[in-house]
């Protein structure tokens, strides 16, 4: 990969980190104000970059949750450590978050549900100029990802669905993403898995996807939220009714009339949004039982939850 190559994808990289900087800062000025009317009804949702909380942004952009009478607000987060402490220290009402975060804060003590699951998918990445067509090619070479995370879960899913032990790969601990990318495009590492958009726009550099988790019926995101809040019924009725509803509206109006939110909401560039794979989002529904499961018997196999922690204290 040529330096000005290099330099651009740097430049995007650091374009989209800025700006949710930015977002950040003016977001956390809004949640610090408290509405005084004991009938108003808030949601405060933290969000890191993806796709999974785009119909609660397009159903905001919408004026859909002001009709509804919700004042919704999306705090962007960086960091997962951050946006876990904000929960924590309730500046959040609940989260988008994956299911192996959600499981080490629940077995950890802190009350929470996953009250609903979300649809964005994670796409395995071959690095450029790798002669890898399938996942069978990935024997013996190096993945880059971060350990006892989503990230390092899916991974591991995808190679034994394909008869692979994680074992004959060579994982390579890289935890931030945009030096991920960077790998890929450098070849310096075989392959790696990322979430939306950095997926898309690894694509847009020439970069190919090998799969998808959605091509094997996998899920792994949802909504995080405290139980306290759980039990507040007008909230979260509000809360569904606008998502579904921000799903409607993403079926019925050509993408063009909601690009702007992907630009805003992922700092991404409208050409990328345009082009971007978006999952076919549905109407609200509670995680399957089975991925918890499968994701809770990784944990355990990892020793980083006790064999006595059950995946439905993260059910209802």
């Amino acid at each position: 990969m040529s330096q000005m190559k290099t330099n651009s994808l740097s430049t995007r990289l650091i374009g989209v980190a800025l700006f949710f900087s930015t977002l950040l800062a003016g977001c956390g000025n809004n949640s610090s104000k408290k509405n005084t009317d004991s009938a108003h009804l808030q949601f405060t949702l933290g969000v890191m970059a993806s796709v999974d909380y785009l119909p609660f942004a397009v159903a905001l952009d919408k004026g859909i949750y002001d009709s509804l009478g919700l004042d919704l607000r999306i705090e962007p987060f960086f960091s997962p450590v951050e946006r876990d402490a904000a929960l924590q220290g309730g500046t959040l009402d609940g989260t988008v978050t994956d299911y192996t975060s959600a499981a080490l804060l629940s077995a950890s003590g802190f009350p929470l549900l996953v009250d609903m699951k979300c649809d964005g998918a994670f796409r395995l990445i071959v690095g450029r100029d790798k002669p890898i067509t399938s996942i069978q090619d990935l024997k013996g070479k190096k993945l880059a990802l971060s350990s006892n995370t989503v990230i390092e879960y899916t991974t591991d899913k995808l190679l034994e669905q394909a008869g692979i032990d994680p074992a004959e790969v060579e994982k390579v601990e890289i935890a931030k993403i945009p030096l991920r990318m960077e790998m890929l495009q450098s070849g310096e590492v075989d392959a790696a898995v990322l979430p939306e958009p950095f997926a898309s726009m690894a694509i847009e550099k020439g970069l190919v996807a090998l799969i998808s988790t959605k091509d094997l019926d996998i899920e792994l995101t949802g909504i995080a939220v405290t139980r306290e809040v759980a039990q507040k019924s007008a909230v979260m009725d509000l809360l569904h009714q606008g998502y579904n509803l921000g799903v409607e509206y993403m079926k019925q109006h050509p993408r063009t009339e909601w690009v702007k939110v992907l630009v805003e909401t992922l700092g991404v560039s409208e050409e990328v949004a345009l082009s971007m794979v978006i999952p076919d989002f549905t109407q609200v529904a509670s995680p399957r039982s089975q991925d918890l499961a499968d994701m809770n018997a990784w944990l355990k196999a990892k020793k980083l939850v006790e064999e006595s922690y059950s995946e439905s204290q993260l059910l209802r």
